[in-house]
């Protein structure tokens, strides 16, 4: 049987699909590579598919939970067109924390020339992640 989540706060919060039942690692993913605190996790009936999880990254809410084709999702999800953005306080730091944990380099961690040290990986559920913070003086 699900349980009620805690009422969600207005704002703009990203609910990422994770493809293939990934759901459950997903969130201890998140965990290692960004320090995601959980907050909340309902399984669905059959007890393996992740129904809702809330996690919190570097103070702000993502939602996620598994696909469910069944309500009409498509199957095996490729997540594009969106890239999800980290500013923190030591772009190094995160970045090792995240490819330690399994994420894959999409463009490498370089000082760019807006000002900031900044990378995109991958995380092993296929949605691009980027990293920034100032270049330190």
């Amino acid at each position: 049987m699900t349980q009620a989540a805690p009422p969600t706060p207005i704002g703009l919060i990203p609910y990422l699909t994770i493809p293939s039942r990934g759901g459950q690692a997903a969130v201890e993913f998140y965990r290692a590579a960004f320090g995601a605190e959980e907050l909340f996790r309902n399984l669905a009936d059959d007890g393996e598919r992740l129904l809702h999880a809330r996690l919190r990254i570097n103070g702000s809410l993502v939602f996620l939970s598994d696909e469910f084709p069944e309500y009409g999702q498509p199957a095996d999800i490729v997540p594009t067109g969106l890239t999800m953005h980290l500013q923190v306080d030591d772009a190094d730091e995160w970045w090792n924390r995240a490819l330690a944990a399994g994420a894959v380099p999409e463009m490498p961690l370089a000082d760019a020339f807006w000002g900031d040290r900044y990378g995109r990986l991958k995380d092993p559920f296929g949605h691009s992640w980027s990293i920034g913070a100032p270049i330190k003086a």
